[in-house]
């Protein structure tokens, strides 16, 4: 097992990595900015290194600054949470090049996977449905027009090294093809750093759900299930629950089994997470996958009693797992809300010091926060403040106990999305389970 583990993340992901280190009995190293210098991650963790300046460039993205904390304190692997650097291979190859076990996958799955067209391209060749697109030639971009047909609309421009809704336009007709290609282009050079885009069709309403896998580098491969993510605002999640309701007994295993079979192949390690959508239909089709721990990961814990990021860093120092498909059991059903810093009208950020903090308990409830009374949620960093987990013996319980700890919930001195989870946990649609990735444009948001 690891001497010393450095955490390359902040706030709750980096509070969440240092309780499974205690748990293994692992020294942990925190780096901060200078703006988090008061924050919880830096009092819990056994050692802590300021790594630069509130901007993220010059701190929690500054890779020099981090390797450097990394060889000060003598660690011998550095977990990267999400975000960040979490899936950046150069990051992982440098990790590697000083002696430091990268705590995530390889640096080629993580470039491979991070290419999403290329992604696609590899599940489709793997026999996973895929939803028709095209990459455009390099080069040859003025004649894409003429290719539109191929997809068919209404289509999707994408981010091909992106993620989190940037770098996405919806195109419903050819006269708006041309501006919405330049916009997705602009915001993915400045979101990612590349200009490269590429084509889909673009389904309407779909439901997004996604498998959790885990697999270590003696070739075993499983799936803990899977996680329904289609309560969303422009591509980014705000209430996630698992199982879904979309996926039978039978499917999810037939899914699963497909989706163990292609990590198996692609020698993938360690944590991640395939995505689908499933049309109204039910077709499924492969979307992207993420080479890392997921914000959401709580509702696969909660389901099979697993915990992931343990799993993870086993995995990183060459165990094997210790249960085999068969083994896993889910139970009762999870609910996740993302309580951000943001108007519940608007979305617009809402900074600023929160002056009084109570998080709810009792049966079921489990709270991921770095929060706490004073502090500060800087415009610098994602408005994620919280991840509030419910757990029940079935959906019902689940959803009558999340409801209860929103309810219980204080959080003043800013603005939180409380408001708006509760109008979602209360509408018949989703108390039904009928919803897609639509679902929010009936409140007009």
């Amino acid at each position: 097992m690891f001497r010393k583990i450095l955490i390359a993340n902040r706030g709750e992901i980096a509070l969440r990595i240092i309780a499974a280190c205690k748990e293994l009995d692992i020294p942990t190293v925190a780096v901060y900015s200078e703006a988090d210098r008061d924050f919880l991650h830096v009092r819990f963790a056994d050692e802590a290194v300021c790594i630069g300046p509130a901007r993220s460039l010059e701190s929690y993205l500054n890779i020099p600054s981090i390797i450097s904390a990394a060889e000060i304190t003598n660690v011998d692997a550095l977990h990267p949470g999400y975000g960040y650097l979490a899936e950046n291979a150069h990051f992982a190859e440098m990790c590697e090049t000083c002696g430091i076990k990268f705590i995530g996958p390889s640096a080629d799955s993580i470039r491979l996977m991070g290419d999403k067209a290329r992604a696609v391209e590899t599940f489709q060749q793997l026999g996973i449905p895929t939803i028709p697109g095209i990459r455009p030639i390099q080069g040859e971009e003025d004649q894409l027009e003429n290719r539109l047909d191929q997809v068919g609309f209404p289509l999707l421009i994408k981010a091909v090294a992106g993620g989190g809704g940037r770098g996405m336009r919806i195109v419903r007709s050819a006269d708006e093809f041309p501006a919405a290609y330049a916009a997705a282009q602009s915001e993915a050079q400045g979101a990612f750093g590349s200009a490269e885009v590429y084509l889909e069709r673009y389904l309407e309403n779909p439901r997004h759900i996604e498998f959790q896998i885990l697999s270590d580098e003696h070739g075993n491969v499983v799936h803990l299930g899977e996680r329904e993510c289609s309560i969303q605002r422009r591509h980014q999640k705000l209430i996630e629950e698992s199982p879904s309701l979309a996926i039978s007994e039978e499917l999810r295993a037939k899914l699963g089994a497909q989706v163990v079979e292609v990590i198996r192949q692609l020698e993938y390690e360690n944590v991640g997470t395939v995505e689908f959508l499933f049309d109204q239909q039910g077709n499924y089709f492969f979307i992207e996958m993420n080479t890392r721990i997921q914000v959401e990961h709580p509702l696969t814990e909660m389901v099979t009693g697993l915990d992931l990021v343990k799993e993870q860093i086993r995995v990183a120092a060459g165990q094997e797992l210790g249960f085999s498909q068969d083994s896993i059991q889910f139970r009762g059903h999870s609910i996740e809300c993302r309580i951000n810093a943001e108007s519940p009208e608007t979305f617009a950020p809402s900074p600023g010091q929160i002056v009084a903090y109570h998080a709810p308990g009792g049966a079921g409830i489990r709270v991921d926060s770095a929060a706490y009374t004073d502090c500060v949620i800087s415009p610098h960093y994602d408005s994620l403040i919280a991840k509030l987990i419910a757990h029940g013996r079935d959906r019902n319980e689940a959803i009558a106990r999340i409801k209860r700890a929103l309810d219980t919930f204080v959080i003043e001195g800013i603005q939180t999305t409380i408001p708006l989870h509760r109008r979602v946990l209360d509408d018949p649609g989703f108390a039904a389970g009928d919803y897609g990735t639509s679902f929010l444009e009936r409140f007009d948001i």
